[in-house]
């Protein structure tokens, strides 16, 4: 499936949309460029499950941060993780396969340990379409 923007805010509104429809236990991956708006859909994303913070952030240093709201979201960036057993450390199963939702950054890093079941979403620019435009791509590996 494909969704299209033209701009951060609707890339935030199509963010919401997934996090307003996440049920407990999802994991959603996210691939892109750098810059290409993961953490803006992670913002929407956020705001769609309820989380009242008003900055989100990529957890591109902590790895992990951690939102309340009517599920918790547990927002993972790997770019910097050298390997998979770097995420064993992380403690991520207590993670994957709780009671809240992931949403992971740069999931391709760490796709051997993915459950099979998750949601990936992929950002792509298309500068011929103008220099805000997104396709949003998602559905399963």
């Amino acid at each position: 499936m494909i969704k299209e923007s033209f701009s951060p805010e609707q890339t935030e509104s199509i963010g919401f949309e997934f996090g307003k429809n996440a049920k407990a236990g999802d994991v959603y991956c996210l691939s892109g460029d750098l810059g290409v708006g993961k953490t803006v859909f992670t913002r929407g994303f956020a705001k769609g499950l309820g989380v009242d913070e008003e900055y989100i952030t990529s957890p591109t240093f902590t790895i992990i941060n951690e939102y309340t709201g009517r599920l918790n979201l547990y927002h993972f960036d790997v770019y910097r993780i050298g390997s998979i057993e770097e995420m064993d450390d992380t403690g991520y199963e207590d993670y994957f396969f709780s009671d809240g939702v992931c949403l992971i950054e740069w999931a391709e890093m760490i796709e051997e340990i993915i459950p099979p079941q998750a949601v990936w979403i992929k950002i792509e620019k298309d500068l011929d379409k103008g220099f805000d435009y997104r396709r949003i791509t998602y559905g399963g590996k």
